[in-house]
Parts: C-alpha cells; structure tokens; sequence
C-alpha cells in the first residue's frame, strides 16, 4: 500500500544530525537526539492521535493508541532508535531515484557512486524509488525508516477507524548504535505483552537471535630502553600486543566469518613501546562458545604472564548484551505473528540470525520479548546507504498486520 506522507516524513528526520557519541557521560549521549526527540518527535506523535505522550529520562519518546476493538486484547509495542551511526551525518541531502534502472547510481557530485558490480543486491530494486545519500554522509536509515514506518501506520490507524486494533505502545530512543540505549528502558513504564524493534534490513526479515556480546581492554606494560642496549631488557608493549593478537584464532575475525560463525574484532591499538593498549568486541551465539571465547582471551594472557615476574598484560572484560533467543524461543508468538502476517502479504520471511544486537536483544532480557522486523535500509552506517520506499511500505503493512492480528 502506498503511504503518501511517508517519505517525506522520512526525509525529514534524516536531516537531522542525531549522532550518538560513545566517548559521552550523558543519556542521551548528544543534546542533538534530545532535541529531535522533543522538538520533532513528540509534537508530531500528538499531532497524529496518539495518547500519554511523554519524555523519559531514560531518553526515550513514548506514546500510547488504545484498542478500539474489547475483542484485541494483546498490547503490542513498536520501538525504533533515534541515533546513527559513527559517520558524517551533519548536511545529509539525501537523492530520489524514481524508477530504478539497474544502472550506477552517482552520489552527488562526490566522485563515490553506487554500482552494482559493488553492491548486487541493487538488482532486487528495478523499478522502485531509492533514496540514498549525496556521497559525503550516511543516510539515517538505520533508524530512521522505522521511526516513520511506525508513525505513518500509526497515523493510519487514526485516520482510518475502521480498521480493529489491539493497544499500541509506541517508543522511539537514543544510543542504540554505540550499545547503551536500552540500558535504562522503562518496562514497566512501556507496559506490553511483547514488542518489535522496526529496525532490520532488507524486505523479509524476522529475526529473534542475536550474537552474545562482550567487550575486551587489554593492557600491555612495556619496559622501555635505548634500542641500542636493549637485548634482554627491552620489554616492547607493541610486541605484546602482536603477540596477543597473533595468538587469538586467525580465521576468527569479521570479515572471515558469517552465519552463526562467532569472531573477536580488534578494534583500536594506541600507545608507545613503554604502553599499549587494545580493545576488541567478542562475539557468537552459543553461550558455550561465548564463553570459551572469554576465557581463551584470559588464557593467553595468563600463559604469556608466565614469562615475567610481574604480569604484563591485563584482560578487562565486560559483557554487553546477550542472544535473545533465550527468551523469545520461550513462547514464539510474537515470531508467527509476524510471520503468517507477512506471509498473508505475500512477503518472503527471513528468519536468520543477526550478527549484531538490537535494542531488543537486552529489552527482552529485560520482561519484554522483542524480536527484530526489517525496516529496508542496506549498506548502513555510510555513505552508500540507501533504501527502498517500496521496502519501507511493506514494512507499514506488516504494522498494521500485526496489531490488527486475531
């Protein structure tokens, strides 16, 4: 179904810069969410019907529709996240392409383009409306696109009462992308048997596990001396780190794993011969495998300490969110909701793992299963992002589906 405020909706929340900021104190991390929740967000959800709207300090914007049908009496919630990703998103100017050719797509005057000998999956949009960036910023989509997915069904309920529904909570929050946004969710506050996070990729996606997820510092403690002099005294904090790093599983690492394969991914090495330090994220689904990967982590270090009288590398670690499959798979509803709603629409379910994490992965250990529904972004957090209206429609529908569902 075709949804005329829609895009323009969309349009107007990516222009705003809602950045999170991992390095920040505050929640919100960045004054800039803070204000396109209460300057965008919360007039606009009163303006389209909703009810017991209001700010939380926890940051997130939230708001009611009651059931207008005493026979629906599940209370169902919608959630999407207001922050993008660690990429430019100050001027974003986003290009429609109306009736995709198959042929590249210039960004702007950037020099960058989307092609698709680079990115295939442009051929599932022949014919359909793009948007995407003008090459210097992300797009937003991620999350952005659910944000006005959610709202335009939710206008749409308003405007057309004929249509039975059951209640709908609805919450739009800050710093999901750098892990922090659902730390301090109001479940009690939200008040619903189950939610969806509208906040997955392409057309079709249902998904109910996510990685388990733990962040490793490590620190190594050098010994610097004149390089001259330095046989048998020198203790080189980089070595250290090369070392650590190059006993850890080689083919373990992002870009030599997918499906349900796990990984550890170094993420940053600073520091001098004196001191360094590095930081990685862990991933995997198993709790076993999890597990193990921890604790080969505090292995290698105690087995390398076994060479000095004091220890010289230091593990800090801590988890960060867990596989949601652990609650979900506990009463699947939510899932075949979803699935026979989108397969009454004629959509292709893909019910695969993410490799990664959803507001919904810790919401879920929280009371409240939340599993994950596509919300049509591809190639996020960058300047090659774009999306789908059409995509983004379908995911409209598949709202409107779930709450109207008997």
């Amino acid at each position: 179904m075709k949804y005329p405020t829609l895009l323009d909706r969309f349009l107007v929340y990516v222009k705003e810069n809602t950045r999170s900021d991992e390095h920040s104190t505050t929640t919100p991390s960045t004054q800039n969410q803070v204000e396109f929740a209460q300057n965008i967000l919360l007039p606009e959800m009163e303006r389209i019907g909703l009810q017991n709207v209001h700010y939380l300090p926890n940051g997130f914007a939230v708001g009611t529709l009651p059931a207008n049908d005493p026979s629906l009496t599940r209370k169902i919630g919608f959630i999407a996240h207001m922050d993008t990703a660690d990429f430019n998103a100050e001027g974003v100017n986003p290009q429609i392409i109306e009736n995709y050719d198959g042929n590249p797509i210039a960004l702007g005057t950037s020099g960058y383009e989307l092609n698709p000998k680079d990115f295939p999956q442009l051929a599932n949009y022949h014919g359909q409306t793009l948007i995407t960036t003008d090459g210097t910023t992300l797009l937003g989509s991620d999350d952005k696109s659910g944000i006005a997915e959610i709202m335009t069904a939710i206008e749409y309920l308003v405007q057309n009462p004929d249509i039975k529904h059951c209640e709908i909570r609805v919450g739009f929050g800050p710093d999901e992308e750098i892990g922090v946004g659902a730390d301090k969710f109001d479940v009690e506050d939200f008040d619903v048997d189950f939610a969806y996070t509208m906040d997955g990729g392409p057309l079709g996606e249902l998904q109910y596990e996510t990685f388990s997820a733990a962040a490793a510092k490590i620190d190594f403690l050098g010994r610097n001396v004149h390089p001259g002099s330095a046989k048998d005294q020198m203790i080189n904090a980089f070595q250290l780190a090369i070392d650590f790093h190059n006993a850890l599983p080689e083919a373990d690492r992002p870009e030599k794993t997918d499906g349900y394969e796990g990984f550890f991914h170094l993420m940053n090495m600073e520091g001098s011969v004196d001191t360094a330090s590095t930081t990685y994220i862990i991933r995997d689904f198993e709790e076993e495998d999890f597990q193990a990967r921890k604790q080969l982590m505090l292995d290698i270090a105690d087995k390398m300490n076994e060479a000095f009288d004091t220890p010289r590398i230091i593990v800090n670690l801590h988890d960060q969110y867990y596989n949601m499959k652990k609650i979900i798979e506990k009463d699947m509803t939510p899932i075949n909701i979803a699935k026979e709603v989108m397969e009454n629409l004629g959509i292709k379910p893909l019910i695969e793992p993410v490799r990664g994490g959803t507001d919904g992965s810790k919401i879920s250990f929280m009371g409240i299963p939340t599993p994950n529904i596509f919300a049509g972004g591809e190639n996020m957090h960058g300047r090659f992002e774009f999306v789908s209206l059409q995509t983004m429609e379908k995911a409209v529908d598949v709202i409107l589906g779930i709450v109207a569902y008997t």
